[in-house]
């Protein structure tokens, strides 16, 4: 398995259409994506990380360079207060 772990600030009052943005890509069907998780820090409510699961690098990567993906990002980083700090690397342990 393969994904990222971002970090990122919004905007305050962003967070319900954070919540809403994040909730409707669950139908999207995107080939390889496994699951998305958004945490909300206890030390700061603004500040969020989000873990993105894939099946394999490739499924990522296809992901990662799409229009659809490019859209996708655009619409979150207007909430945000800054470019998200990304952290891509191979998935080697996870239980659900």
């Amino acid at each position: 398995m393969y994904g990222t772990v971002a970090k990122f600030r919004i905007k305050p009052g962003s967070e319900s259409k954070l919540r809403e943005m994040v909730q409707s890509y669950e139908g999207l069907k995107i080939p390889g994506h496994k699951s998305t998780t958004v945490y909300r820090m206890d030390s700061n409510p603004n500040e969020f990380y989000m873990t993105v699961i894939f099946n394999d690098k490739d499924s990522y990567s296809k992901n990662d360079d799409s229009p659809e993906q490019d859209a996708r990002y655009r619409q979150m980083v207007a909430l945000l207060e800054g470019d998200p700090e990304w952290h891509d690397g191979e998935i080697i342990y996870s239980a659900q």
